[in-house]
Parts: structure tokens; sequence; C-alpha cells
């Protein structure tokens, strides 16, 4: 299930405009909406570790895995550059043993949506049961499936550059429809701006959007309770408008 290889290494380029600090504040907010006195957090398929720096900065002590080696080396490059200190480690969110407890646990950038089967789901959620206490809050977003079926995924083409490279990223989606899948096949071209020399990625994303009853079904054979899910661009009430949702849960 392992993505984002080739492509991690221009990740930070890809999403360079992405407001991780905005988003980090957003989650606080939930978290202290939802929780009670949340210091401690694990972030559940971290990737290159800014949510957590940003977290860090507003006072939480945050602990990143991802099961992508290249992810973490990216994640403890960043953190080399910021004042924080985060532990970042390689590992599977479906069987991660943690060996100690959290206050929270959270999961960001639609990495839930990247657990395709049941079987994958359940598994993180357990994983994330295990990672709290009774009471303890799991805070997570997916794509949310009645956004997606009302705005169908298209065609889609996003241009970057850093100092070194342009790149044009293609976004092709394939819908499977008795999966709740939608295959996002990216191709990657990118511009060496020195030498004229243009590297191709391909990779394909499978991602899986949710509908809140079985969300809620799969918290409750895990352990967990659901709060609440809301709209992660408003905040407010999830419509047929909404691509991608919260979902908060408490541990029981």
């Amino acid at each position: 299930m392992e993505v984002f290889k080739d492509y991690a290494y221009y990740y930070n380029i890809c999403y360079r405009d992405k407001d991780y600090k905005g988003e980090a504040e957003q989650v606080s907010g939930l978290l202290k909406k939802y929780g009670k006195d949340i210091k401690n957090i694990i972030n559940f398929g971290c990737g290159t570790g800014r949510h957590d720096i940003e977290l860090s900065q507003l006072g939480y002590h945050c602990t990143g895995i991802d099961m992508s080696p290249v992810m973490i080396e990216i994640a403890k490059e960043n953190l080399s550059k910021a004042q924080a200190e985060i532990d970042f480690s390689v590992e599977d969110i479906r069987v991660f043993q943690p060996s100690v407890t959290y206050d929270a646990v959270i999961s960001l950038f639609h990495v839930m949506s990247y657990q395709n089967s049941n079987e994958d789901i359940r598994a993180a959620f357990e994983a994330a049961r295990k990672s709290v206490a009774p009471g303890g809050i799991f805070l997570f977003d997916v794509w949310y499936g009645p956004g997606v079926l009302s705005d169908k995924p298209s065609v889609r083409v996003k241009e970057m550059e850093d100092e070194q490279n342009k790149i044009i990223r293609i976004a092709r989606p394939v819908m499977h429809e008795q999966k709740n899948v939608v295959d996002v096949c990216y191709e990657i071209l990118v511009m060496n701006k020195e030498t004229d020399v243009v590297k191709t990625i391909n990779e394909v994303h499978h991602m899986r959007y949710f509908f809140r009853p079985e969300i809620e079904l799969l918290l409750e054979q895990t352990g967990f309770e659901l709060i609440d899910n809301l709209d992660c661009q408003s905040l407010g009430e999830t419509s047929f408008d909404s691509w991608t949702s919260y979902f908060v849960a408490r541990a029981v």
C-alpha cells in the first residue's frame, strides 16, 4: 500500500502553498473543544512532519509515524530547521503497537482514505484505540462520500516550481463505485531548470470515500464513540458540498 515513492522527494514543492499553520490551529481548536487537557499527540501518517512542527509550536508534544521511510527522512530534515522536539519513526498504522499512551491520535490529509479495505481501516482504528486511554480523542479527516459523489473527481493540472525544478502534476481519476474508491493516477513531469532534463513520475493513489454510518459502526467496533463529524473547510455541518470531513471520536 506504500505510495509517495519518487513523488515524496517533490512533495514539499507540490504542497508548499498548503496552510499547515492554519490547519494546525484548526486541529488544536477541535482538540480543545472535544478533549480535555490534551498535551501528547501521535500523528498517524505524519508525512513530512509539517503539521507536527506547527502543533509543537502551539505547545503540544508530538510523535509522528509514517510507513514511508522517505517521508520520515524528509520530516527529520524539516525538523532540523525548526526549533522543536518531535519523535518521528517509520511505522505502519495498521499494525502499530504503542509503547505508551497518548492524549489524542490525529490523522490528517486523508491518510484514513488510503485505507481502502474494511480490514485496513478497522486495523488502523484498532491501533488508534491502543494508543489512547479511555476518554482519549481520535481526530481524523477523510474524503466524504456525499460530497465526492455530488461533485465527482475530474482531471486536474497543477504547476509549481522551486529554485531547481519546475513541476507539472496531472491527476486523472478513475472511480470504482462498488468499492467506494477513486484511483488518482498522477503523472508528474519534473523539469530541471539548469539542464532542461525532464523526469516523469507515475503513481496511483487509491482513495476511499466514506459515509458517516460506516465510520460510526467501525468506530463502535474498535472501542470508540463518534462525537461529531464536520466540514473540513467551514467546521460547520457537513452537506452534499463537503468533499472532506473531520471525524471526532472518544475512546470508551
